[in-house]
């Protein structure tokens, strides 16, 4: 009987043997699957995260004021387009600024303004003494090459061109289904990543970039009480000046 049972045992085992070993396998292969990379369902978009806060606001904001949703206006994928053109332009103007600032290309970039000679518009509140000030040279070229690229954005504005994005939406302009369809493709938390070189995706994305980087700049010359090229300096290890 003892001899009967060890060979119904060793039969049991035996058998049993390649089953455990086909559900470790099995197992093995779910655990692994569960950090696979999950293949995207058809419906939803390629381009953009289906649903967001912003496209809620997009779409409320267009409910409520179409008039002004059809130019453009307020929260659409056209106007972070624009924000976001004006901010990498306002990099390259600050990079620009601290380069000759650090070689010394204005002249005379610490003389104050004459008040007499250049009007009110010179003026400048001073918020240490609570008065009034005039600004300095340096400052007052700088002025006027921002003065320069917002007439830029005026004038993309009242006489774009036929071949130019415009800054508002017509119906009237050549571009116009070409704006329609590119922003319709674009918007969401993230944009297509899979798409590579010079298109509407990457200038989004890259707007999104420099918006935040203005604003990191911004926060960050405030807490330290220092000027935004002093601060553009100091991140790139003094390499201006």
């Amino acid at each position: 009987r003892k001899r009967a049972l060890c060979m119904l045992f060793t039969s049991y085992t035996s058998t049993m043997a390649p089953l455990r070993t086909l559900a470790a396998l099995t197992l093995a292969a779910t655990s692994v699957s569960a950090f696979a990379p999950s293949t995207p369902a058809l419906s939803r978009p390629t381009t953009a995260v289906a649903s967001s806060v912003f496209d809620d606001a997009v779409k409320d904001w267009g409910e409520e004021y179409p008039e002004f949703a059809k130019w453009g206006w307020g929260p659409s994928v056209q106007a972070e387009i624009w924000n976001g053109r004006h901010a990498m332009f306002g990099w390259v103007v600050m990079c620009a600024c601290a380069y000759h600032q650090g070689h010394g290309d204005f002249p005379d970039a610490d003389k104050m303004l004459n008040l007499k000679e250049w009007g009110t518009l010179a003026t400048i509140a001073d918020g240490l003494e609570k008065g009034k000030d005039t600004i300095s040279n340096e400052r007052a070229i700088i002025l006027i090459a921002n003065v320069h690229a917002f007439f830029v954005g005026i004038a993309a504005t009242i006489a774009p061109l036929p071949f130019s994005d415009t800054l508002l939406l017509d119906v009237n302009h050549p571009m116009y289904e070409w704006q329609v369809e590119r922003n319709s493709k674009l918007g969401g938390i993230m944009p297509d990543m899979k798409q590579v070189g010079i298109n509407p995706h990457a200038e989004l994305m890259n707007g999104r970039m420099a918006m935040m980087g203005i604003i990191t700049c911004l926060s960050y010359s405030f807490i330290k009480e220092q000027s935004m090229i002093d601060t553009i300096n100091e991140w790139l290890g003094n390499a201006y000046f």
